[in-house]
């Protein structure tokens, strides 16, 4: 079989998975969010906690919740990082210094996972499983949760609550992700992946007859939660390149599906929630159109770089594992920037100039095809209500969407949503290319450095946590002003989707007429798309062009 062959088969046997997993999982999912029986370990739970799981809050009261956990674990997760030689299980690893403990808890707090450390040479295994894994969990169920207020906001007539924060994240965990993940630990186990809390360090046998001491650890149960709760980051400063996370294309291809099932069996959540599947099936088409453009593009530009190097080469493999080869690498790359997940198989500092620009405009996109946990649907839904606006615009009449108006209140939270994280992208990157000291931390010049600076923000801003690599990350500077866009562009847009729930939820449903746009049809898919296209192209196509497009056309 050829390489081409073989790539297509595995996007072909993806499709097929990801297409037998969108009803069930979404159904269920959809059965989770709307159920009113509670388990009787989720009482017990509530009991602890104070809860009445019964009573529905507020949108600002679910965002305090919100934000309440997210304060406390990112406290917490800096008092482990720091303090990690005094606890147990820390394998003789130093605590972190202040400014990497704060960037990496702020990292893990906002399903981030940026990394300026390597990860088999700072982390025991407490900080590992008890810090990092506790965040994967818990920031994953965060998005999801902030989706189905957002869903809500369409479903409830004339009130002003969008459920409950509590409910929704237990359920979230203990029915969803910790079972799902656990299943899929023991297949990751089964596949070859090490699981082990006993000495961390391994020795094997080379090729050449040698030896080679290795830092083992858990890894299948934290890659099992990293690439289902769309995390990123890894126990190996190689990541999902490294042959203990990833040793063989079976491997490979299972975590593309992993990071990409959830998000793709959203819309069915959606659909299920508001009473029509044509809904979900709009909002999937332009996610997958999206999906299978990115990896097309992204494959055709590495199998086909310019140059006479690449062309004497057969392929820009530079930077890929051989054991993936180019199609293999390319469906993860469009996998990993389209969701937030940010894992790589491959260093995209070595894509070639329109490979690693179309990886940087797949973040640029705000991650929503199928995006990150909760995080892509409710952002294609933010851009579905400036779709209708739009066409309402264009027709002179008042928009609306699942029976909703979509007034000045609604379009100022949508519009706050669409301008916050191009805003801390674009700020961040204009400070880094402004002070002189921090540009000292690119080990690139021109074009391709100011591509590793923006693809840095836009990484940490859409919360995807992928690097382009030849950037020191590792500084005051960058590590105190990398937390904050990671803070800023996860907790500013969750806060303005909250408030977007709340007032939505407070109209009274209004019956379709005539004149109202059909938002199930291929016209309506049509528009959204053009609506993602030109509302990133008008944002950040300055910053493309100096960057990626200056490099390409050299």
């Amino acid at each position: 079989m050829s390489v081409v062959e073989a790539g297509w088969l595995q996007a072909g046997l993806l499709v097929l998975a990801l297409g037998l997993s969108y009803r069930p999982l979404g159904d269920y999912m959809a059965h989770i969010l709307t159920s009113t029986k509670h388990w009787r370990v989720e009482k017990g739970l509530y009991k602890v906690m104070g809860v009445d799981g019964d009573a529905d809050q507020t949108w600002g009261t679910y965002v305090r919740s919100m934000l309440a956990i997210s304060v406390v674990g990112l406290l917490l997760l800096y008092a482990i990082l720091r303090l990690q030689a005094h606890l147990m299980m820390s394998l003789g690893m130093p605590g972190m210094q202040a400014n990497l403990a704060y960037n990496t808890a702020s990292s893990f707090i906002t399903n981030t996972n940026w990394q300026n450390y390597s990860g088999e040479n700072t982390l025991g295994y407490l900080a590992q499983m008890s810090g990092l894994a506790v965040q994967n969990f818990i920031s994953a169920a965060v998005g999801i949760c902030l989706v189905a207020t957002l869903i809500r906001g369409f479903v409830r007539r004339q009130t002003d609550r969008v459920g409950n924060f509590w409910v929704d994240l237990t359920r979230l965990n203990l029915r969803l992700l910790l079972p799902f993940a656990f299943v899929m630990a023991i297949v990751l186990v089964a596949a070859g992946l090490p699981e082990a809390l006993g000495n961390h360090l391994t020795t094997y046998s080379t090729l050449d007859g040698g030896s080679q001491t290795i830092y083992t650890s858990a890894t299948a149960s934290q890659e099992a939660i990293k690439m289902l709760g769309t995390n990123g980051g890894g126990i190996y400063n190689a990541n999902s390149a490294h042959p203990f996370e990833n040793p063989n294309g079976w491997v490979n291809w299972l975590q593309i599906y992993m990071l990409l099932v959830i998000g793709f069996s959203l819309p069915r959540t959606f659909g299920k929630m508001v009473g029509s599947h044509k809904h979900g099936y709009s909002i999937l088409a332009v996610m997958a159109t999206i999906w299978a453009s990115s990896a097309a593009l992204i494959t055709w530009f590495e199998a086909r770089g310019w140059g006479s190097a690449l062309h004497l080469a057969g392929a820009a493999m530079e930077g890929k594992e051989v054991r993936f080869g180019i199609p293999a690498s390319g469906l993860f790359t469009a996998s990993t920037t389209l969701t937030s997940t940010g894992a790589v198989n491959n260093m995209h500092d070595s894509l070639t100039p329109f490979g690693g620009g179309m990886a940087l405009f797949d973040m640029m996109l705000g991650e929503i095809a199928p995006g990150g946990t909760g995080s892509g649907l409710y952002g294609m839904l933010i851009l579905a209500i400036v779709t209708v606006f739009v066409a309402g615009l264009m027709v002179g009449r008042t928009p609306e969407y699942l029976g909703k108006k979509i007034r000045p209140a609604e379009m100022k939270y949508a519009a706050l949503y669409i301008l916050a994280t191009p805003s801390v992208a674009l700020i961040g990157t204009g400070l880094a290319m402004a002070l002189p000291g921090e540009r000292a931390s690119m080990e690139n010049s021109g074009p391709h450095g100011l591509s590793e600076v923006l693809y840095a923000f836009t990484s940490m801003a859409n919360n995807n946590g992928s690097a382009f690599a030849g950037l020191s990350g590792n500084t005051e500077w960058w590590n105190t002003a990398g937390g904050i866009a990671m803070l800023l562009g996860r907790f500013l847009p969750m806060i303005f989707v909250a408030a977007l729930a709340g007032s939505l939820a407070k109209q009274k449903h209004t019956p379709p007429t005539a004149g109202t746009l059909a938002t199930h049809k291929p016209l309506f898919i049509g528009m959204l798309l053009g609506t993602v296209l030109i509302v990133v192209g008008l944002t950040y196509f300055p910053a493309l062009a100096l960057g990626p497009f200056a490099e390409g056309l050299k």
